[in-house]
């Protein structure tokens, strides 16, 4: 029997108004998941989303033998004195951020078995710097049949490293293998997301040492043991900006609450220079869209620059503007299967290399799309609040990877949407 398809039906032509609040990060949710194998005992984690990959990462955390139980946006995580050291192949290889319990593995066990990642196809993306900086930690490597084994024949020791790139996954990977290591590992060039300075946070609470976190530079003193804590979650920055820019996209006026709009700064600035009006609280953002948005060029980069998962909804809102905008993805080779999709909506949008060339049309017109990723089918939706008729989303459990509460949130704007 084929597996059931479903998806997103929105009709257009209705502006957002109201107020709506984000849960915790994904990006957070699921590293600091991986983060309680470095401590045996009982671990607390709140304002986690209820999504599919924390499913996932839950049940990659049980095969290793630990135990996670859900209420409500509380994890409870049990984590036993030794782990199993080999993950699932068959979940790793659905989910990227599983590649991180290639550190925390070898930290806690001194050895790891893991199958090469999976997770959104947006190209090329090797793991080269994660591993070269866990090499510096005194890890051996060996791929075989598409299985990657970990060992630390003298143990883990502390490195200063270098990385080519700000990766924010080999920062992470780096980090958690460094906190048990034997002396002190500087990590350079390193990535200054919140979300990592969240797990940083959360490893201190655990008794790591950790200084500079959400710097460039990060210090990290070896300590022999860590111990079971309680965490918030910080919140999803994706999240908010996702429904900020719906909110933009049909000229309504949006509230979102339990955010940091410091997070935001970039995507707020460039939405701001597109004609919205934008107000900021400590932890609340209210966007009013413009009629039609002004056109504007912007580049993905990390950390404080406009972030790459925040790129297809921008796409989505400056193909309805009154020019042409110029967007260039600088983190992910690939990410463009949305854009021929959102032309079958009336866009005129086109690639030239690394660049997004966006003409921008007076309207969009709904039809039958295909909703490849998280971000692509949420940029999708977003063109659909604003086009004629009716759009069919395909592919609304990759929505379910990234988004708690999507449709019942756009409902609650005024939306209409919903899934079948």
């Amino acid at each position: 029997m084929a597996p059931r398809t479903e998806s997103l039906h929105v009709v257009g032509g209705t502006r957002l108004e109201g107020e709506i609040a984000v849960l915790g990060a994904k990006n957070a949710a699921l590293k600091h998941m991986v983060a309680t194998l470095l401590a045996p005992g009982t671990h607390h984690l709140t304002n986690v989303p209820r999504i599919l990959d924390v499913e996932i990462m839950g049940k990659v955390l049980e095969h290793v033998g630990a135990t996670c139980e859900r209420d409500g946006t509380t994890l409870e995580i049990v984590v036993p004195e030794v782990p199993n050291p080999e993950a699932p192949l068959d979940l790793v290889r659905q989910m990227r951020a599983s590649i991180l319990i290639l550190g925390t593995l070898l930290a806690r066990t001194g050895e790891a078995r893991v199958a090469l990642p999976g997770g959104d196809d947006f190209g090329s993306r090797p793991i080269d710097l994660h591993l070269g900086g866990l090499e510096d930690l005194g890890a051996v490597f060996d791929l075989q049949h598409g299985v990657l084994r970990a060992t630390a024949p003298d143990g883990l020791h502390g490195a200063d490293i270098f990385l080519e790139f700000p990766s924010v996954g080999a920062t992470e990977n780096i980090l958690l293998a460094s906190v048990l290591s034997e002396g002190t590992t500087t990590i350079g060039n390193a990535a200054r997301e919140p979300e990592l300075a969240d797990l940083a946070a959360y490893l201190t609470a655990m008794g790591a040492e950790i200084e500079g976190a959400g710097t460039s530079t990060i210090r990290v003193h070896g300590v022999d043991e860590l111990r079971p804590a309680d965490h918030h979650v910080v919140p999803d920055r994706l999240e908010a900006g996702t429904y900020i820019v719906a909110g933009a996209m049909t000229g309504g006026r949006v509230t979102i609450r339990d955010c940091i709009p410091a997070h935001l700064r970039m995507e707020l600035s460039k939405l701001g220079d597109a004609g919205a009006t934008i107000t900021t609280g400590d932890d609340w953002v209210t966007i009013e869209g413009p009629d039609r948005p002004e056109p504007i060029d912007f580049a993905t980069l990390p950390f404080p620059g406009y972030h790459t998962d925040m790129h297809p909804q921008m796409v989505a809102l400056l193909s309805v503007a009154s020019g042409t905008s110029i967007a260039t993805e600088n983190v992910y080779a690939a990410r463009f299967r949305y854009i021929g999709e959102l032309n079958r909506m009336g866009a005129d949008v086109h690639t030239d290399g690394q660049h997004i060339i966006i003409r921008g049309v007076e309207e969009l017109s709904g039809c039958e799309v295909d909703g490849c990723d998280i971000r692509a089918a949420a940029a999708l939706t977003i063109a659909g609040l604003r086009a004629d008729g009716t759009t069919i989303v395909v592919g609304a459990q990759h929505v379910d990877r990234g988004y708690d509460g999507f449709v019942d949130n756009l409902r609650s704007l005024g939306a209409t949407i919903d899934r079948i």
